[in-house]
């Protein structure tokens, strides 16, 4: 969730959902002092990758309403933000974002891959479609795990 108020910050300040790359990147490091501007870079393409960020020539696109999003006045995005996350971490944050307790996730989904006998991601994908939670975007990733592990 923290990845999204980052991303949206930028757009939300400037009251819109297209922004230049160069803008997006000076409102993070020199108006927000959250990045230098070598991570504000790495926030887009960790972003782009995670389908919250699209390119569209110099600019950059919300592919979500900024509008929606709240940044606290306290907020200040960790540099944990900067790596890209596994599958796994990815449905584990919506999870956790839907008031699931982040233990209880974690347990429930290592039972469902025992069960099923398939990869983290999958069973993670799985679990969460099961409590109802949109996680389209990663079957693909999924499905790759699931391809890796019965070739290796």
């Amino acid at each position: 969730m923290s990845l999204r108020v980052a991303v949206a910050a930028p757009f939300i300040q400037n009251g819109t959902s297209r922004l230049e790359e160069s803008e997006f990147v000076v409102s993070l490091s020199l108006e927000r002092d959250w990045f230098s501007p070598d991570q504000s870079k790495r926030l887009i393409d960790v972003a782009a990758g995670e389908g919250l960020l699209e390119h569209e020539g110099d600019e950059l696109v919300a592919a979500f309403d900024p509008g929606e999003i709240t940044v606290p006045e306290e907020f200040v995005p960790d540099e944990d933000l900067l790596r890209e996350r596994s599958a796994f971490e990815r449905v584990l944050g919506d999870l956790v974002a839907e008031g699931m307790e982040k233990h209880e996730a974690v347990g429930a989904i290592n039972a469902l891959q025992s069960e099923l006998e398939v990869t983290i991601e999958a069973a993670a994908v799985v679990y969460a479609r099961r409590e109802g939670i949109d996680v389209s975007e990663l079957v693909p990733v999924a499905k790759d795990a699931l391809a890796a592990d019965e070739a290796g």
